[in-house]
Protein backbone atom coordinates (compact mmCIF):
# COMPACT_ATOMS: atom_id res chain seq x y z
CA UNK A 1 0.00 0.00 0.00
CA UNK A 2 1.37 3.41 -0.97
CA UNK A 3 2.02 5.95 1.73
CA UNK A 4 -0.54 8.78 1.42
CA UNK A 5 0.83 12.16 0.46
CA UNK A 6 0.92 14.50 3.46
CA UNK A 7 -0.58 17.57 1.77
CA UNK A 8 -3.46 18.50 -0.49
CA UNK A 9 -2.17 19.64 -3.86
CA UNK A 10 -3.84 21.90 -6.39
CA UNK A 11 -5.08 19.52 -9.10
CA UNK A 12 -4.28 21.80 -12.04
CA UNK A 13 -1.57 24.45 -12.05
CA UNK A 14 -1.00 26.02 -15.43
CA UNK A 15 2.58 27.04 -16.12
CA UNK A 16 1.96 28.49 -19.57
CA UNK A 17 3.84 31.53 -20.81
CA UNK A 18 7.31 32.97 -20.42
CA UNK A 19 9.15 32.85 -17.08
CA UNK A 20 12.59 34.43 -16.64
CA UNK A 21 14.87 32.55 -14.23
CA UNK A 22 15.87 35.86 -12.75
CA UNK A 23 19.46 36.87 -12.13
CA UNK A 24 20.63 37.62 -8.60
CA UNK A 25 21.89 41.21 -8.32
CA UNK A 26 25.11 41.66 -6.36
CA UNK A 27 26.72 44.91 -5.32
CA UNK A 28 30.44 45.48 -5.78
CA UNK A 29 31.14 44.01 -2.34
CA UNK A 30 29.55 40.76 -3.52
CA UNK A 31 26.45 41.07 -1.33
CA UNK A 32 22.87 40.72 -2.56
CA UNK A 33 21.79 44.16 -3.77
CA UNK A 34 18.30 44.39 -2.28
CA UNK A 35 17.32 47.66 -3.97
CA UNK A 36 18.15 46.22 -7.38
CA UNK A 37 15.92 43.20 -6.80
CA UNK A 38 13.09 45.70 -6.30
CA UNK A 39 14.19 47.69 -9.38
CA UNK A 40 14.25 44.68 -11.71
CA UNK A 41 11.07 43.06 -10.44
CA UNK A 42 9.08 46.29 -10.64
CA UNK A 43 10.17 46.72 -14.29
CA UNK A 44 9.33 43.10 -15.15
CA UNK A 45 5.95 43.56 -13.45
CA UNK A 46 5.04 45.97 -16.27
CA UNK A 47 5.40 43.19 -18.85
CA UNK A 48 3.14 40.21 -19.45
CA UNK A 49 5.72 37.70 -18.23
CA UNK A 50 3.84 34.82 -16.59
CA UNK A 51 5.93 34.88 -13.44
CA UNK A 52 9.43 34.51 -12.04
CA UNK A 53 11.75 31.62 -11.27
CA UNK A 54 13.93 32.66 -8.33
CA UNK A 55 17.27 30.98 -7.58
CA UNK A 56 17.62 28.93 -10.73
CA UNK A 57 20.93 28.40 -12.50
CA UNK A 58 20.75 31.88 -14.02
CA UNK A 59 20.36 33.23 -10.49
CA UNK A 60 23.76 31.68 -9.68
CA UNK A 61 21.99 29.46 -7.15
CA UNK A 62 25.03 27.22 -6.71
CA UNK A 63 26.90 30.32 -5.47
CA UNK A 64 24.24 31.31 -2.91
CA UNK A 65 24.10 30.33 0.74
CA UNK A 66 20.76 28.97 2.04
CA UNK A 67 20.26 32.28 3.85
CA UNK A 68 20.75 34.21 0.61
CA UNK A 69 18.23 32.01 -1.17
CA UNK A 70 15.67 32.70 1.54
CA UNK A 71 16.36 36.44 1.29
CA UNK A 72 15.97 36.37 -2.51
CA UNK A 73 12.66 34.50 -2.28
CA UNK A 74 11.39 36.88 0.36
CA UNK A 75 12.26 40.03 -1.60
CA UNK A 76 10.90 38.83 -4.94
CA UNK A 77 7.66 37.73 -3.25
CA UNK A 78 7.41 41.18 -1.69
CA UNK A 79 7.75 43.09 -4.97
CA UNK A 80 6.15 40.73 -7.51
CA UNK A 81 2.77 41.78 -8.90
CA UNK A 82 -0.08 39.63 -7.57
CA UNK A 83 -0.75 37.97 -10.93
CA UNK A 84 2.84 36.74 -11.35
CA UNK A 85 3.32 33.05 -10.57
CA UNK A 86 6.31 32.50 -8.30
CA UNK A 87 8.52 29.43 -8.74
CA UNK A 88 11.46 28.74 -6.43
CA UNK A 89 14.62 27.05 -7.63
CA UNK A 90 15.18 24.69 -4.71
CA UNK A 91 17.06 21.71 -6.08
CA UNK A 92 20.29 20.69 -4.35
CA UNK A 93 22.00 17.35 -4.08
CA UNK A 94 20.23 15.82 -1.10
CA UNK A 95 16.54 15.03 -0.75
CA UNK A 96 16.52 16.38 2.81
CA UNK A 97 17.80 19.88 2.00
CA UNK A 98 15.73 20.15 -1.20
CA UNK A 99 12.57 19.35 0.77
CA UNK A 100 13.49 21.85 3.48
CA UNK A 101 14.18 24.66 1.01
CA UNK A 102 11.04 23.90 -0.99
CA UNK A 103 8.77 24.00 2.04
CA UNK A 104 10.33 27.24 3.24
CA UNK A 105 9.67 28.77 -0.19
CA UNK A 106 6.08 27.50 -0.01
CA UNK A 107 5.59 29.37 3.25
CA UNK A 108 6.64 32.58 1.47
CA UNK A 109 3.96 32.18 -1.20
CA UNK A 110 5.80 30.27 -3.92
CA UNK A 111 3.44 28.05 -5.89
CA UNK A 112 5.88 25.55 -7.40
CA UNK A 113 9.50 24.47 -7.12
CA UNK A 114 11.98 23.94 -9.94
CA UNK A 115 14.26 21.07 -8.92
CA UNK A 116 17.34 20.20 -10.94
CA UNK A 117 18.64 16.70 -11.44
CA UNK A 118 21.13 15.63 -8.76
CA UNK A 119 24.50 15.12 -10.39
CA UNK A 120 27.50 15.32 -8.04
CA UNK A 121 27.90 11.54 -7.62
CA UNK A 122 27.47 10.95 -11.34
CA UNK A 123 28.43 7.30 -11.35
CA UNK A 124 25.68 6.60 -8.80
CA UNK A 125 22.88 8.96 -9.88
CA UNK A 126 23.20 9.01 -13.68
CA UNK A 127 20.60 6.31 -14.18
CA UNK A 128 16.83 6.27 -14.28
CA UNK A 129 16.27 4.47 -10.98
CA UNK A 130 18.33 6.96 -8.96
CA UNK A 131 16.77 10.01 -10.60
CA UNK A 132 13.24 8.71 -10.09
CA UNK A 133 13.99 7.86 -6.46
CA UNK A 134 15.23 11.42 -5.84
CA UNK A 135 12.27 13.20 -7.44
CA UNK A 136 9.66 10.91 -5.90
CA UNK A 137 11.20 11.24 -2.45
CA UNK A 138 11.20 15.04 -2.74
CA UNK A 139 7.69 15.21 -4.20
CA UNK A 140 6.31 13.00 -1.42
CA UNK A 141 7.32 15.56 1.19
CA UNK A 142 6.82 19.00 -0.35
CA UNK A 143 3.87 21.34 0.08
CA UNK A 144 4.01 22.63 -3.50
CA UNK A 145 4.34 20.78 -6.80
CA UNK A 146 7.63 20.19 -8.59
CA UNK A 147 8.99 21.04 -12.00
CA UNK A 148 11.87 18.74 -12.97
CA UNK A 149 14.83 20.76 -14.25
CA UNK A 150 17.03 19.06 -16.83
CA UNK A 151 20.16 20.90 -18.01
CA UNK A 152 22.69 18.25 -19.05
CA UNK A 153 25.14 20.79 -20.51
CA UNK A 154 25.83 22.00 -16.95
CA UNK A 155 25.15 18.95 -14.79
CA UNK A 156 26.47 16.17 -17.00
CA UNK A 157 23.27 14.26 -16.17
CA UNK A 158 20.50 13.93 -18.75
CA UNK A 159 17.27 12.54 -17.34
CA UNK A 160 15.67 10.27 -19.91
CA UNK A 161 12.22 10.80 -21.44
CA UNK A 162 11.30 7.34 -20.12
CA UNK A 163 12.08 8.39 -16.53
CA UNK A 164 10.16 11.65 -16.99
CA UNK A 165 7.17 9.71 -18.35
CA UNK A 166 7.10 7.55 -15.22
CA UNK A 167 7.56 10.56 -12.90
CA UNK A 168 4.69 12.36 -14.63
CA UNK A 169 2.28 9.98 -12.87
CA UNK A 170 3.30 11.30 -9.45
CA UNK A 171 0.51 13.68 -8.34
CA UNK A 172 3.01 16.28 -7.13
CA UNK A 173 5.28 16.34 -10.22
CA UNK A 174 3.54 18.53 -12.78
CA UNK A 175 6.13 19.69 -15.31
CA UNK A 176 9.64 19.64 -16.67
CA UNK A 177 11.93 22.44 -17.78
CA UNK A 178 13.85 20.77 -20.59
CA UNK A 179 16.97 22.80 -21.33
CA UNK A 180 18.94 20.38 -23.49
CA UNK A 181 17.74 22.12 -26.66
CA UNK A 182 16.74 18.74 -28.13
CA UNK A 183 13.43 19.04 -29.97
CA UNK A 184 13.35 15.26 -30.28
CA UNK A 185 13.38 14.91 -26.48
CA UNK A 186 10.63 17.49 -26.13
CA UNK A 187 8.46 15.55 -28.58
CA UNK A 188 9.11 12.22 -26.89
CA UNK A 189 8.23 13.59 -23.44
CA UNK A 190 4.97 15.01 -24.73
CA UNK A 191 4.09 11.70 -26.38
CA UNK A 192 4.92 9.48 -23.43
CA UNK A 193 4.12 11.55 -20.31
CA UNK A 194 0.78 11.45 -18.56
CA UNK A 195 -1.87 13.70 -20.19
CA UNK A 196 -1.75 17.10 -18.53
CA UNK A 197 1.94 16.90 -17.69
CA UNK A 198 3.51 20.16 -18.84
CA UNK A 199 6.70 20.50 -20.86
CA UNK A 200 8.46 23.87 -20.76
CA UNK A 201 11.71 24.55 -22.54
CA UNK A 202 14.79 26.43 -21.39
CA UNK A 203 16.39 27.15 -24.75
CA UNK A 204 15.61 30.51 -26.37
CA UNK A 205 17.18 29.50 -29.73
CA UNK A 206 14.55 26.73 -30.04
CA UNK A 207 11.59 28.59 -28.47
CA UNK A 208 9.33 28.90 -31.51
CA UNK A 209 9.68 25.30 -32.79
CA UNK A 210 9.26 23.98 -29.24
CA UNK A 211 6.00 25.89 -28.81
CA UNK A 212 4.80 24.65 -32.18
CA UNK A 213 5.45 21.07 -31.04
CA UNK A 214 3.32 21.50 -27.93
CA UNK A 215 5.53 22.97 -25.19
CA UNK A 216 3.29 25.04 -22.90
CA UNK A 217 5.86 27.72 -22.17
CA UNK A 218 9.47 28.45 -21.41
CA UNK A 219 11.88 29.38 -18.64
CA UNK A 220 14.37 31.58 -20.47
CA UNK A 221 17.50 33.31 -19.17
CA UNK A 222 17.33 35.53 -22.28
CA UNK A 223 14.00 36.94 -21.01
CA UNK A 224 15.84 38.76 -18.20
CA UNK A 225 17.27 41.21 -20.73
CA UNK A 226 14.71 41.00 -23.54
CA UNK A 227 11.33 40.11 -22.03
CA UNK A 228 9.29 41.77 -24.78
CA UNK A 229 10.97 39.80 -27.56
CA UNK A 230 10.22 36.47 -25.89
CA UNK A 231 6.66 37.53 -25.02
CA UNK A 232 6.14 38.50 -28.68
CA UNK A 233 7.07 34.97 -29.75
CA UNK A 234 4.73 33.53 -27.13
CA UNK A 235 1.87 35.77 -28.27
CA UNK A 236 2.50 34.88 -31.92
CA UNK A 237 2.20 31.22 -30.95
CA UNK A 238 -0.95 31.84 -28.93
CA UNK A 239 -2.65 33.77 -31.75
CA UNK A 240 -1.30 31.46 -34.50
CA UNK A 241 0.65 34.20 -36.27
CA UNK A 242 3.19 31.85 -37.78
CA UNK A 243 5.14 34.35 -39.88
CA UNK A 244 5.52 36.74 -36.94
CA UNK A 245 6.71 33.92 -34.69
CA UNK A 246 9.32 32.77 -37.16
CA UNK A 247 10.44 36.33 -37.79
CA UNK A 248 10.98 37.06 -34.12
CA UNK A 249 12.72 33.74 -33.57
CA UNK A 250 15.18 34.75 -36.27
CA UNK A 251 15.60 38.20 -34.71
CA UNK A 252 16.56 36.90 -31.28
CA UNK A 253 18.79 34.06 -32.48
CA UNK A 254 22.15 35.84 -32.30
CA UNK A 255 21.49 37.72 -29.07
CA UNK A 256 20.13 34.63 -27.32
CA UNK A 257 23.15 32.57 -28.32
CA UNK A 258 25.57 35.21 -27.00
CA UNK A 259 24.05 35.49 -23.51
CA UNK A 260 23.35 31.80 -22.99
CA UNK A 261 25.90 29.49 -24.59
CA UNK A 262 28.75 31.85 -25.53
CA UNK A 263 29.15 34.35 -22.67
CA UNK A 264 26.69 32.95 -20.14
CA UNK A 265 25.57 34.81 -17.03
CA UNK A 266 28.23 37.59 -17.17
CA UNK A 267 27.15 38.31 -20.75
CA UNK A 268 23.47 38.23 -19.79
CA UNK A 269 24.06 40.63 -16.92
CA UNK A 270 25.81 43.03 -19.27
CA UNK A 271 22.86 42.83 -21.68
CA UNK A 272 20.53 43.62 -18.76
CA UNK A 273 22.58 46.72 -17.96
CA UNK A 274 22.15 47.80 -21.59
CA UNK A 275 18.38 47.26 -21.43
CA UNK A 276 17.63 49.33 -18.33
CA UNK A 277 17.69 46.47 -15.82
CA UNK A 278 20.40 45.90 -13.25
CA UNK A 279 22.78 43.10 -14.17
CA UNK A 280 25.92 44.05 -12.32
CA UNK A 281 28.75 41.69 -11.40
CA UNK A 282 28.58 37.92 -11.09
CA UNK A 283 30.11 35.95 -8.26
CA UNK A 284 33.64 34.69 -8.61
CA UNK A 285 34.89 32.58 -10.27
CA UNK A 286 32.55 33.94 -12.98
CA UNK A 287 34.35 36.94 -14.44
CA UNK A 288 33.06 40.01 -16.32
CA UNK A 289 32.92 39.99 -20.10
CA UNK A 290 35.72 41.80 -21.93
CA UNK A 291 35.49 44.80 -24.21
CA UNK A 292 35.20 42.78 -27.44
CA UNK A 293 32.37 40.73 -25.97
CA UNK A 294 30.60 43.90 -24.82
CA UNK A 295 30.69 45.30 -28.34
CA UNK A 296 29.32 42.04 -29.72
CA UNK A 297 26.46 41.99 -27.19
CA UNK A 298 25.68 45.67 -27.81
CA UNK A 299 25.34 45.05 -31.54
CA UNK A 300 23.11 42.00 -31.08
CA UNK A 301 20.79 43.72 -28.60
CA UNK A 302 20.57 47.07 -30.42
CA UNK A 303 17.14 46.27 -31.90
CA UNK A 304 15.79 44.32 -28.92
CA UNK A 305 15.78 46.94 -26.18
CA UNK A 306 12.69 48.35 -24.55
Amino acid sequence: MKKPLPFAYPPHMKLSGIFPPITTPFDHNGDIYKAKIEHNVMKWNMTSLAGYVVCGSTGESVMLTPEEKLLSWELVAKYAAPEKLLIAGTGVESVRETVSLTNQAAEMGYKAAMVRTPHYYKNLVNRNEAQMLYFRAVADQTKIPLMIYNWPQATGVDISPEAVAQLSHHPNIIAIKESSGSLEKVMQMMREAKPGFQVLVGSAPTLWPSLQMGAVGAVLAFANAAPYATITIWEAHRTREIEAGRDWQDRIARAAQLVTTKYGIPGLKYAMDLSGYYGGPSRLPLSPVGEAAKREIEAAFADLRG
